[in-house]
């Protein structure tokens, strides 16, 4: 093969790859004449890489902030993530550059901005004006270890409590110390002999911000004066404090302690709690203390105007609650309720009526974030009923084990789903409005419809509408219903190919236009489904068993083929072997007593009841074989028009006629190269050791498995860069050579041989050697003949080569369009046809491939295959390669799509070493190689798909789905299309104090901060302490968040009026902030220019 280049044959011809290779300078002249008739539309402008945005839980989170005018919760987590979340359909994913775990947030009520506490010791303002949230300033602690922050409404003092046991006052506007600081030993003096441990709590009186309540976490709470600088009170108490709360008037307030107590105090009466709870512990008869319960990790103390106030707390359960699930107790006036959760609780909030400290709260809500969940409670309806949740955050209501993604569906394939969705929908949610609704949405700019769907380890398969850069769960198929659940350990003698989550999805196959969906699981199983309207009981599921063999028996049949294993009907004229079997098989096990010819599961034998939406067509399971379990199923397809589904592993490949429930095909893949066979290869017994087979789902590295190594469950998450080149099969690297598995499967109606004047109906078969095979379908005509007479399935002879296992294959007209696989419209298949559609259903879907009159009736279509290192372009029927791209050479790709953008097709591929590359089709020239993500564990491998329109998917973590775009269009539309985090609302008005409180005090006091805290009064902080650093900002909003904590300047000044302070400082003040905020809108404009023709991946 040498090496050539194309230059521009003709008018209006593209450059072509460099790397394109041919036989022969006859194939050139044809590739030459090939351009002038495809010209190609894409070129690389029309690409560029993006992150779109997140879907689903946020991992492992670990703080929670809600902002009660603006209606919008936070949530950070362990990996330094923040998720806001709105109105449903309004989420914002961010990340803290270091990675640092989130301990605390703190929304800056009404103001757009968000300050973020990290295990780092960091404190970063993040403006929410903009609709993606950028970071305005940062403040990292070097001395000091943070340990609580506290803002308080309409403030711009943070206080920052320390391990030390000290208190810092940051001002949120500079993001700089102030001078004033409460150290530990000045607030405790002479109260206590050791230090009082780390700060846990920090808040002000709510009747008088001058009084700051601070709780050690050793049990000494401490009410300091901040004017006089001193501690009015010292409340100690000899249990650790986990969390305080005020009641709102500012005369009393609550403690949590490690013991399961709670301790309510007056504040005037330092000496001895005022009450003493336990409201989990068991009330001993002879007047003795409760036994002490777990820590209550946090309460919460919540008031009404008309009746009892709200105690709101976690954790405190007895010890002898062994087993039981986390919960979250709210006590009302005499009652409580005890509210059972099913994950253990990181935080929770409660929502008020009220963002003023100083009113009645008027709860209405509880936010709970669970580890895996969240939960809100509706605390105005009995019973505490939940709110039904928007968002989608069930994504990993059991793990991920694989997933597809569909752009540019059939427009009626939504409505349809979440018809039969609606009804599996659960029942007794609360009545009310879901409360968290800020924010606004984005554009629509994007208008097709967009189905992702995720297959999961419990068996079940989850469709979700995905179109608009949002999500939403449209219907849920449960897989495992079909077989027998094994009930205790000992039952499951056959389900041991892997240990647990025997049912797991691991390919979906699924063809959007005839809604057939085939899937393949973890125990060598296969189910098809038809989709239907219409409830049904099935007497007797249909079934199947395939004995997949890798080998060939001493006794060879005259004809070279395989004979059958066991005696079986129906094999006489057909050459493969079929074991056709309806339900579970006689023989469970061979005359030396190893397991023999028993499938890994065993599917109900009960009529199944199967609701509207997807349902059984028919079950294929593999068998053992000789004591060998059968090996995991590594591809997979299945076609609507032919009525034929395919599948193969390591050991070979099967066919199977889903109409007429028939075995068509069952070849060991050596077989399938009949006398072609490149690799002179000894057929060999099956071993006897079990033999583990990773497809894709099993985190196994390659020439590491020791026989008696049972498969992890395929949601074990290995964090490991080694991935197996060929990751079909597991088996040691000698029998890598012959245990060659089927890789990649594709039904077409194309040119099977040289010598073809028209295209016939095809499978195309991609192995992990890099060959590629065709089998020829002949297929009776349609209607009631298609289910009386057989489909001949016959090797073409035909073989092509390629480096790398085979991942992709897809067909290319004469023009260069796609030609999709032939599929029959979906109809309802449980209602009886009349004679119309009858007729309608015997013809099938002709695909376009007329010859066009100006070209040779030799060339008419272009296979497109890409392996794991090349991709080829083979013209058809000639079968000469007319392009060839080596994509990659040290790495390989683990995800290969054929898909459209902007009215043209490329092939998208992501390959191990973290690129994303696209190619034109059919010339192959590299279009885009964005190095994107590094492949830190096989979850990626095993999610990363392409899809049409220039969108992508995978999962970025065991509970989020991360989308991102390849197309410039979707790049520029983007900020559009997300949705609004800040909306302007006016803040409600201040309580009313009333006459008398007025007259005679009493009511709420203001404190000048800034007379305290100003670098006048208190000088300046030590340099050492912290040290100041300005965030990326982002230009757009910085003059928004200028002018929103202007807004918040003039508010406090308006305070100080009342109190006949001068108001001449204020415009100036104001006009030096814009002016700042001018000059930093400029820096920041010098900082994009400076960046603008950056990709986001260079910064």
């Amino acid at each position: 093969m040498r090496k050539f280049n194309i230059r521009k044959v003709l008018d209006g011809l593209t450059a072509v790859s460099s790397a394109a290779s041919a036989s022969s300078a006859a194939q050139q002249q044809q590739a030459g004449n090939r351009e002038t008739e495809i010209q190609e539309t894409l070129q690389s402008e029309h690409f560029q890489l993006c992150k779109t945005v997140r879907h689903g839980f946020p991992y492992q989170p670990s703080a929670l902030a809600f902002d009660p005018v603006q209606k919008i919760l936070a949530i950070g987590t362990q990996t330094g993530a923040l998720r806001l979340f709105g109105r449903p359909g309004v989420e914002c994913y961010c990340q803290h550059d270091s990675g640092a775990a989130v301990i605390q947030l703190q929304f800056l009520i009404n103001e757009g901005a968000l300050v973020s506490g990290l295990a780092d010791d960091t404190l970063h303002l993040w403006n929410l004006r903009q609709k993606r949230p950028a970071i305005l300033h940062s403040l990292k602690f070097n001395r000091e270890r943070i340990t609580f922050c506290h803002l308080p409404f309409q403030s711009k003092w943070l206080y920052v409590g320390t391990e030390r046991g000290n208190i810092h006052i940051v001002n949120v506007e500079s993001f700089t110390l102030s001078g004033y600081v409460i150290m530990w030993n000045k607030a405790i003096e002479l109260s206590s002999k050791s230090h009082p441990g780390p700060i846990v709590h920090i808040s002000d009186n709510p009747m008088d911000e001058g009084k700051l309540l601070i709780g050690f976490e050793s049990g000494t709470v401490v009410l300091w004066d901040l004017k006089s600088k001193k501690a009015d009170y010292r409340y100690t108490h000899d249990e650790a404090i986990h969390s305080v709360a005020w009641h709102h008037e500012g005369k009393q307030f609550i403690c949590s302690h490690s013991d399961g107590t709670l301790t309510i105090w007056n504040v005037k009466s330092p000496t001895k709690p005022f009450q003493t709870i336990t409201p989990h512990g068991k009330q001993l008869k002879d007047g003795k203390k409760p036994e002490p319960c777990k820590p209550i990790l946090k309460v919460e103390y919540k008031t009404t105007r008309a009746g009892e106030p709200f105690i709101i707390l976690s954790g405190g359960l007895s010890y002898d609650t062994v087993g039981r699930r986390p919960c979250l107790t709210v006590m009302h006036g005499k009652s409580t309720a005890v509210l059972e959760m099913d994950y253990s609780i990181v935080d929770f909030l409660t929502l008020c009526e009220t963002p003023y400290p100083n009113d009645f709260q008027e709860p209405y809500a509880v936010v709970v974030l669970l580890e895996k969940d969240l939960v809100l409670i509706d605390l105005a309806q009995n019973g505490y009923p939940i709110f039904e949740n928007p968002y989608p955050l069930t994504i990993h209501e059991s793990p991920v084990t694989c997933c597809e993604y569909f752009a540019d569906c059939p427009v009626d394939l939504i409505p349809a789903l979440y018809s039969v969705g609606a009804r599996q929908k659960r029942q007794g949610y609360s009545k009310k409005e879901w409360p968290i609704s800020g924010g606004n949405w984005g554009l629509i700019t994007q208008s097709y419809p967009e189905i992702i769907i995720t297959g999961h380890a419990d068996g079940s398969i989850k469709f979700w509408d995905a179109s608009a850069i949002t999500l939403q769960v449209l219907y849920k198929l449960k897989t495992a219903k079909v077989f027998e659940k094994s009930r205790n350990k000992d039952d499951r003698p056959n389900t041991d190919i892997v240990d647990e989550d025997p049912y797991a999805i691991q390919i979906i196959s699924w063809c959007p236009e005839s809604r057939m969906l085939c899937i393949a699981g973890v125990s060598a199983h296969v189910i098809i489904y038809r989709f239907s309207k219409q409830e049904v009981t099935t007497e007797v599921i249909p079934m199947l068993e395939v004995r997949l063999l890798y080998e060939i028996n001493d006794v060879e049949s005259p004809d070279g083929e395989q004979l059958p294993p066991l005696p079986t009907p129906g094999t006489g004229s057909n050459p493969q072997s079929i074991v056709p079997q309806s339900h579970p098989s006689t023989s469970s096990s061979s005359s030396d007593g190893l397991r023999d010819n028993v499938p890994c599961l065993k599917v109900k034998n009960s009529p199944l009841k199967q609701s509207p939406g997807y349902q059984i067509e028919l079950v294929i399971q593999l068998v053992w074989v000789s004591g060998e379990p059968p090996q995991q199923i590594t591809s997979l397809a299945v076609n609507s028009a032919y009525g034929l589904v395919v599948f193969g592993n390591c050991n070979g490949i099967a066919m199977v006629d889903y109409l007429q429930k028939t075995v068509l095909l069952n070849l060991g893949t050596i077989e399938l190269y009949g006398s072609n066979d490149p690799y002179r290869r000894e057929p060999r017994s099956p071993r006897k050791t079990r033999q583990p087979s990773g497809a894709g789902l099993c985190d196994i590295n390659e020439g590491t498995v020791v026989p008696e190594d049972r498969c992890k469950s395929p949601t074990s998450d290995v964090k490991d860069n080694s991935f197996s080149r060929s990751r079909s099969s597991s088996v040691t690297s000698i029998d890598k050579e012959s245990r060659e598995a089927i890789s990649a499967l594709h039904f077409c109606e194309t040119y099977t041989r040289k010598a073809d004047t028209s295209p016939s109906p095809c499978l195309w078969v991609g192995t992990t050697l890099g060959t590629v095979l065709v089998i020829v379908l002949n297929l009776p005509p349609g209607g009631e003949q298609r289910l009386l007479q057989p489909v001949i399935v016959s090797p073409s002879g035909t073989i092509l080569r390629l480096k790398g296992a085979i991942l992709r294959m897809a067909f290319l007209d004469t023009t260069g369009s796609l030609v999709p696989p032939a599929h029959e419209p979906w109809r309802e298949h449980n209602v009886p046809e009349d004679k119309d559609e009858k007729d309608k259903s015997k013809k099938r879907r002709p695909v376009s491939v007329s010859p066009s009159s100006s070209q040779e009736i030799s060339e008419n279509q272009y296979a497109v295959i890409c392996s794991e290192k090349q991709a080829k372009v083979i013209s058809l029927p000639s079968q000469n390669c007319i392009y060839k791209q080596n994509i990659t050479e040290t790495s390989f790709v683990l995800r290969g799509d054929v898909v459209s953008l902007s009215n043209s097709i490329c092939l998208a591929c992501f390959c191990a070493n973290g690129h994303i590359m696209t190619f034109s089709l059919p010339s192959l020239r590299p279009l885009l190689d964005v190095y994107y993500l590094p492949l830190t564990n096989m979850r990626i491998a095993r999610t990363f798909c392409f899809t049409n329109n220039g969108q992508a998917l995978y999962l970025v973590s065991p509970t989020e789905i991360q989308r991102l775009t390849y197309s410039q269009e979707t790049c520029e539309n983007l900020q559009e299309m997300l949705g609004e985090l800040f909306t302007p609302v006016e803040t409600p008005e201040a309580p009313n104090r009333g006459f008398f409180k007025g007259l005679f005090g009493g009511g709420a006091q203001s404190l000048d901060r800034e007379e305290l805290f100003g670098e006048s009064a208190s000088g300046k902080a030590s340099r050492s302490l912290a040290q100041h650093i300005p965030g990326p900002g982002g230009i757009e909003g910085v003059k928004g968040a200028a002018s929103g904590v202007v807004g918040e300047l003039a508010r406090a000044r308006l305070a100080l009026d009342e109190r006949g302070q001068k108001l001449g400082e204020l415009e100036e003040k104001t006009a030096a902030m814009l002016y700042s905020a001018d000059s930093f809108s400029k820096h920041a404009h010098e900082m994009m220019l400076k960046y603008k023709d950056k990709k986001w991946y260079q910064f």
